[in-house]
């Protein structure tokens, strides 16, 4: 289960060009970017199977593999946390609220620890052509009523989120054996 201590440890590992840009008394803006050598399409199709590229320990389940992107309007940015008996439960991380395939994907969720807060954010994710690749760019705004100062907590969002941006870097750019 994703805790504030598990985000907190993730403060280690440092991606490229990541930064808090705003906090205030109600909430935080973070924005985080990558190169990527792939083309549009494969890194959209990429980002919509979370399960290749997210980070295990920042998973309900344990698993990131339990991750979907239901890529429309209203669509769930869900995941399954099997049972050893019975029903399975889920978490929904995040609401798709807008997406233009090959371009932007924007949802709607408090994210993590933020889920068990009077919290809101929108996370969103615009592709855009650089070089021979894609740029990623990734922002995360969030707000509302949050036990833990925004100060404090805004800076292990933005590391759990960069490193989510990286393992995306990692596996687009992997080639397949």
């Amino acid at each position: 289960m994703i805790t504030l201590l598990g985000w907190a440890g993730a403060a280690m590992a440092a991606p490229a060009h990541s930064v808090v840009m705003v906090t205030s008394d109600v909430g935080f803006v973070i924005e985080s970017e990558v190169e990527i050598a792939a083309d549009a399409d494969a890194v959209y199709a990429l980002l919509l199977t979370p399960g290749r590229w997210w980070n295990d320990a920042h998973s309900y389940s344990g698993d990131s593999a339990n991750m979907t992107i239901d890529a429309h309007a209203g669509g769930c940015f869900c995941e399954t946390i099997p049972a050893k008996a019975g029903a399975a439960g889920s978490v929904e991380h995040g609401r798709v609220i807008y997406v233009v395939p090959g371009r932007q994907l924007r949802l709607s969720g408090a994210l993590g620890p933020l889920q068990t807060d009077a919290a809101i954010g929108t996370l969103d994710l615009v592709l855009t052509p650089a070089g021979k690749g894609m740029t990623v760019r990734m922002t995360y705004v969030a707000g509302g009523y949050l036990r833990t100062r925004p100060a404090q907590i805004a800076p292990m969002v933005d590391q759990v989120l960069g490193e989510q941006l990286q393992g995306l870097k990692r596996v687009a750019e992997t080639p397949l054996s």
